[in-house]
Parts: structure tokens; sequence; C-alpha cells
């Protein structure tokens, strides 16, 4: 009868296991906040059309998310990173330290950084030089690194409102802040001969100097939700917001673009790279997960689909700017084949 009883409590204990330890049954993706739309939209045509569960995804920041990513392998940790820049090198070390080896690189489109405003604001016509002097929490003034002075906008440039400087823009663990710091900072901060000699011969020192933004109220860190600054740009006049051009054209009706060295943001100069702040968008796939977890296949060929992320495809409509059509058709091949990215270089 014990070894009844014994035998009956550890089938008990086997019936609950999978309960407990229950593989994933859908696609997880975390990270960028720009490319969330795009993941989610794909992620409900992907359940319409083949009756699976719909993929959970999340908004964590592009550093947030790529490092839930390279977290280690199994349910635990998401299939997919999204993200608005190129994975670094020291983030490809930590996932190969974790047993996440192989993994996919997949070009989605475009995006471009953009500054906005209420439609009642005045325009705005910044070179990059004026962002990197009116934001950089260490301005070049006579060729010296100082506090940063400036207050208003006039006093950054004399064709510039004199509204005060207030922006509010995304948090230190997103992809749009690590873009906006390279494209827009460190890029307006090279236009200085001063900083330019200082990148040249120590980019560590350059960086150090100038990627700090703000501290004093006059950058505003509004965390991963772009919906929010939005928001606040409408109550708060003056404000200004960096966000992704899709919340932009979300947003048409009630926020207008700055322009950047004379360049409005639009489709068409954020895909040719003539609008400076302007970035490439990415995900990235642990192909171990593939046949793992159910879905995931499905799933990537759906975002890479000509019906999703080509020429009029339904992610145009949600502010996504497509591939050229020869970078979409090798990304088409790259879900295809799960072609291994490379080691990145930095």
């Amino acid at each position: 009868m014990k070894a009844f009883l014994g035998a009956a409590a550890a089938l008990g204990l086997l019936a609950l296991a999978p309960s407990a330890h229950a593989a994933r049954d859908y696609v997880w993706a975390a990270g960028s906040s720009t490319v969330f739309p795009f993941s989610t939209r794909v992620a409900e045509n992907f359940a319409k059309k083949t009756g699976k569960k719909s993929p959970k995804v999340e908004s964590l920041g592009t550093g947030g998310g790529i490092k839930m990513f390279c977290g280690g392998m199994g349910e635990g940790f998401p299939d997919i990173a999204n993200a608005s820049r190129p994975m670094k090198k020291s983030e490809y070390e930590a996932c190969k330290a974790k047993g996440v080896k192989d993994i996919v690189e997949i070009k989605i489109g475009f995006d471009g950084i953009v500054i906005a405003m209420d439609k009642k604001s005045p325009d705005y016509n910044f070179k990059l030089e004026h962002l990197y002097l009116g934001l950089a929490q260490n301005a070049l003034r006579g060729g010296q690194f100082v506090t940063n002075p400036y207050k208003t906008w006039k006093d950054v440039g004399s064709g510039l409102p004199a509204n005060r400087i207030l922006v509010y823009g995304p948090p230190p663990t997103s992809g749009t802040r690590d873009a906006w710091v390279e494209l827009a900072i460190e890029g307006g901060a090279k236009k200085f001969p001063t900083a330019k000699a200082l990148h040249d011969s120590d980019e560590k020192g350059f960086k150090a100097k100038v990627d700090p933004m703000r501290k004093d109220g006059a950058w505003i860190d509004a965390g991963e939700n772009d919906n929010a600054i939005v928001g606040t740009l409408t109550k708060t006049p003056g404000a200004l917001g960096v966000f992704g051009f899709s919340f932009l054209e979300e947003n048409a009706n009630v926020i207008k673009g700055a322009a950047v060295n004379g360049v409005k943001p639009t489709p068409q100069t954020i895909a040719n790279g003539s609008y400076p702040v302007s970035r490439s968008l990415f995900i990235y796939v642990k192909k171990g997960q593939v046949g793992v977890t159910p879905g995931l296949k499905e799933f990537l060929n759906e975002f890479v689909s000509d019906a999703a992320t080509g020429r009029g495809g339904y992610l145009q409509g949600r502010g996504l700017i497509p591939l050229p059509p020869a970078q979409h058709e090798a990304a088409k091949a790259t879900a295809g084949k799960l072609t291994l990215m490379a080691a990145p270089k930095g």
C-alpha cells in the first residue's frame, strides 16, 4: 500500500511539473520603444493569419531589451530584441557569455529622430551645432569646454526663437538616446575644430566631454513612453520633444517637426539620408529558439514580408520608412536562411 501511495504521489508531482515549468507557447520580443509599434502591429497580423497566440511585445528601450535578450537561452528570456541602433560589441560579448551565441540580425527599415513642438509654437531651423550647444552638459565656449550656460535658444543661435531651452527626450536605456547622442550631439560638436581634434586624437575623451546631456532641467529624461512626451508638448508652452518619426506622423494634427540643417524630417529625407538625424532599425533573433518557440519562424517571415516592411506595406502606414528594394530582399533572405550576424566591431 505504501509503495502504491508513493508511486501515486510521484505521479502527482509529475502531473504538476509541466504547469510549473511549462514551455512558453508564444513568441516574446522586447526592446526599443521606436520598434515597439511596428512589432506590435506585426504580432497582431501574425495572430490573425496563423491562429497562434499573439506574441508578447515589451517596450523597455533598446539597451534594456538587449540586456534581457542576452540573459540566456530558453523560455525565461525573449526570443527577439527590438533595437533602434546596431548591437554593440560589449552586448554581443555579454550574449556569448550567457550562451546566446547564434544571433541573426535583420534590418527592418529606417527612422528619423525628430525635434518636435506644439503646432502653435514658432518654427525652428536647427543646425546640428545648435543641438549640441543647447543640450550638452559641457558646451564649447571660446575654445574651452564649460558647464552649459545657455538659457534660451536665441542665446545658442541668433535665428532661433527666444524660448527657454526645455527638451523632453529618451532616457539612457533607449536606443533613441544612443542614436540621438551620436548623430545630433556628437555630430554637432564635431563641427567645432577643438572638439573634432579631440575626437580624432582621443575618442573616449571626446565622448566623456561631449556625450552627457544637461542635468539642470533643460533636458529631461522622459521615459520610454513617447506618446507621453507628445502629451507634454501640447500642455507645456515652448517645450520641445525628441522621439522617433513615427510618433510625429501619428500626431501630426497637434505637433510639428523642426528642420535640421535646413531639412525637414519626411519619409523621403530620412530614407535618402539628407535629414541628418536618421538611423536604421533592427530586430535580433536567437536562431536556437527557432523550432523551439512555436510560431517564431512564421513571425519572422511576417515581419520581413512585402505586406509588412515592403514599400506600401502596412508598417509604412505606421511610420516605418521602408528599406530600398535590394536591402529589403536581403532582409528576407537573412530571415529565410537564418544567417548569423558577424561580431560587431565597436
